[in-house]
């Protein structure tokens, strides 16, 4: 079989992003699914899914000539910001501290990781430091700091209003551009560029090394690794890597005490086959659009990831096909919804809108003060995810039963309206996942999840490991549900998520 523009999207899934093929399907009786059939690069399809969603810049590419304006003499280099062109009433707290960076990756020849740290907007000592990574892969994290979960969030009118439930209410937060050539991160020799999750992994333990050398009084707090949707296989990977180099007595020991992973993407040969399960149920496909796809393409997706995570060669790259051609099928079938929100239809070619964050970001103002000289921000590296492909369909949770060894709290939560990384699937696999409270997690009862008195999810949990299905919200929970994702991780984080 062959990649198509759906095979594409599904894997850009943690793109927050949807696509834009010509489909064929016919009535509710009689519709049609075809398997995919269409040669294309990764980088190719990467390409024309970004262009689809009016996120792709016209200046695509990761390696600049020359970019002196932000390279300093230290590795890591970091100045304060204020968008001082905007109003005065913009939410600039004059107790909060906010922060941009470039960091010189060691072992490459020219490659500056960029990010955003902001202080905790109560200077509360007690506050922990916590790490978001947005997914893809090549997904900027700018997407959840001004969508999502920052300290302010863009407007229509390409201007910042203060977050109530922005989660520098609560921590100390960075939000990193990673891998290599994603959001305003660049290299300056294509060497640089990532290929695995262990040379990404390594990347982002050296940047919090350096991080954590700068600001030795955070050092000693409390870190906790967060994101969403690709992020299902970053956050277990440097989990795991943090780990490593703890018990190695290498470096720095970084404090991790937690992970919390939304809508996650990170054993596909599980959530896969939950796609058209969760799709029945909501009655998106009817019984016999299910069954054909059960029987002709579930066996062979399964099938498939199970040779890739054995390591048989090119085994990845057709277990990405075969489990996308279930996506094709039902995107056959349903036309124009949403996958990343089901109540609710594509407005024209897309899923989501950041086209506000991208020009707000490429005003020539905001790059002054971020110090990011004439990087072109894109939102979505298609470079970055052709490059990443042989990762996509890797089963991640293998990394999760040591952490939960070494005492480390495992949140996993879902909104109920995502198809993609539905809760189903995110449930079915750390159900099924090999540690020491299986058996117990597997038989706890579920229980109404509550933020000030009102219904919001539900959870399961037993020992460090929980689960939270959150009630009217889609695959980017702070965005539909600020309020309760702001309590459900700050309880988390506290030890109180009851």
């Amino acid at each position: 079989m062959a990649l198509t523009f759906v095979n594409i999207f599904l894997s850009l899934l943690i793109y927050d992003l949807l696509f834009t093929p010509q489909f064929l399907y016919g009535t509710e009786t009689n519709r049609q699914f075809h398997p995919s059939s269409i040669v294309t690069s990764p980088d190719e399809q990467a390409e024309k899914i970004i262009r689809s969603l009016n996120s792709f810049s016209q200046n695509n590419t990761v390696i600049v000539n020359d970019n002196s304006s932000v390279v300093g003499a230290s590795r890591l280099a970091e100045r304060r910001f204020k968008f001082l062109f905007l109003p005065l009433s913009s939410p600039f707290p004059q107790n909060s501290h906010h922060h941009v960076g470039y960091y010189a990756l060691p072992n490459t020849k020219g490659a500056r990781m960029f990010y955003f740290f902001f202080e905790s907007r109560n200077n509360n000592n007690d506050d922990p430091v916590v790490l978001w990574l947005s997914g893809g892969p090549g997904g900027s994290s700018s997407i959840a700091l001004f969508y999502e979960n920052g300290p302010f969030l863009i407007t229509e009118h390409r201007t910042l209003i203060s977050n109530d439930y922005g989660w520098d209410k609560i921590s100390n937060i960075i939000y990193v551009d990673q891998p290599t050539g994603t959001g305003f991160s660049y290299t300056t020799d294509n060497s640089d560029i990532r290929h695995d999750l262990t040379a990404v992994s390594n990347d982002l333990y050296h940047f919090l090394q350096e991080f954590f050398k700068k600001r030795s009084e955070l050092s000693q707090k409390d870190f906790f690794i967060t994101g969403q949707s690709y992020a299902g296989h970053y956050v277990p990977a440097l989990a795991s890597r943090i780990q490593q180099g703890k018990k190695a007595k290498e470096g720095i020991p970084i404090r991790l005490k937690g992970i919390a992973i939304g809508n996650g993407h990170t054993n596909p040969g599980i959530q896969y086959p939950s796609i058209p399960r969760y799709a029945r149920g909501r009655s998106l496909i009817n019984q016999s659009e299910y069954l054909r796809i059960e029987k002709d393409l579930i066996p062979q997706c399964i099938s498939s990831t199970k040779d890739c995570d054995t390591g048989i060669d090119n085994a990845c790259h057709t277990a990405y096909i075969n489990c996308n051609d279930i996506v094709q099928a039902i995107r056959d079938a349903t036309g124009d919804l949403n996958f990343y929100d089901t109540r609710i239809q594509r407005i024209g070619t897309s899923n989501f809108d950041y086209t506000n964050m991208v020009a707000f970001l490429n005003m020539q103002s905001v790059k002054t003060a971020l110090g990011v000289g004439d990087i072109t921000f894109v939102a979505w590296s298609s470079t970055v995810f052709g490059q990443m492909i042989g990762e996509y369909m890797k089963n991640l949770d293998v990394k999760i039963p040591p952490l939960l060894k070494d005492e480390i709290k495992v949140l996993i939560y879902a909104g109920e309206y995502d198809l993609i990384c539905n809760w189903i699937g995110n449930l079915d696999w750390v159900t099924e996942m090999e540690w020491d409270g299986k058996k117990k997690f597997g038989t706890a009862p579920v229980n109404l999840f509550f933020v000030d008195g009102a219904k919001a999810g539900s959870l399961t949990s037993y020992g460090d490991l929980a689960f939270i299905k959150v009630f009217n919200s889609s695959h980017m929970v702070p965005t539909d549900q600020p309020k309760v994702a702001y309590h459900m991780i700050e309880r988390w984080m506290k030890g109180e998520l009851k």
